[in-house]
């Protein structure tokens, strides 16, 4: 739950590097709290099959979007590509697919040109 409140305290911070574990509960974290207020949404009448999402998930949804651009643009920003990759997410399956490998790989060791090693082992390559 931290790692998810952590990116809530960024919530439009667009530089500097997340660690895939940041990356990984915030989007686990999110995909529960979608589950549960579509779960709600159905209960009390209020989700919409023709758009597909409910009042509450979709407030959520819309207060959640800024947060999570910026923890993915530092995602990759770790992986030491520019956070302009992820408009790959616009090419149909293909995109989505690259960018969740580019989410899955590890840090870019050490410094680099977006910060500092947010692991904390700057320059070493942790065993």
């Amino acid at each position: 739950m931290e790692w998810y409140l952590e990116v809530l305290r960024k919530y439009a911070v667009f530089s500097g590097r997340a660690r895939r574990k940041e990356y990984w509960f915030f989007t686990l974290f999110n995909l529960l709290a979608m589950l549960v207020l579509s779960f709600i949404d159905g209960m009390i009448g209020m989700y919409s099959i023709e758009a597909g999402v409910g009042v509450l998930s979709g407030i959520y949804a819309l207060g959640i979007l800024i947060p999570s651009l910026a923890v993915t643009v530092r995602r990759l920003h770790d992986t030491g590509r520019t956070g302009w990759w992820i408009l790959l997410a616009f090419i149909p399956l293909i995109g989505a697919l690259v960018l969740l490998i580019f989410t899955v790989l590890d840090s870019t060791p050490g410094s680099n040109k977006y910060g500092p090693d947010p692991k904390g082992i700057d320059g070493q390559v942790p065993v």
